[in-house]
């Protein structure tokens, strides 16, 4: 099957699929009558398989590891298991982080819903930003 099949098939754009293809997780044949690509069903195993993975935030990294593990004949799944550990660690901290954000941003509205607006200066460019800043280090 041709790129855009491939792509219609697993509901992705075709840059999806070639983008898999150049960094070489996906590995078409060339039709030597044309020169077009042609994805087996290898490939769309693949492709299924790597966007499930991304769906479970696994990065191309990751994959390229896991899939060379499986390419090899070898379970992947104590590296999968080692990688998702990894990746939900991660996780957590970016969302603790998102949630110390969103504390400073509410701070932020309480404060800004009290004061004017300003004009700039040459010393200040939005005094809210500036001020809650210094007072909220």
């Amino acid at each position: 099957m041709r790129v855009n099949q491939l792509a219609t098939e697993l509901n992705v754009t075709a840059d999806t699929v070639r983008y898999y293809t150049r960094i070489g997780l996906l590995t078409p044949s060339r039709n030597p009558e044309n020169r077009y690509k042609e994805y087996s069903e290898q490939d769309r195993t693949r492709l299924r398989f790597i966007l499930s993975a991304r769906q479970l935030g696994f990065s191309v990294e990751d994959i390229t590891q896991i899939l060379g593990v499986a390419d090899q004949g070898q379970s992947p799944c104590p590296l999968v298991r080692r990688l998702i550990d990894q990746r939900l660690h991660e996780t957590e901290q970016r969302f603790q982080e998102t949630l110390q954000l969103r504390e400073r941003m509410l701070a932020a509205v309480g404060d800004w819903n009290r004061l004017p607006d300003c004009a700039p200066t040459g010393h200040m460019i939005c005094h809210l930003i500036e001020q809650f800043a210094e007072e909220h280090p």
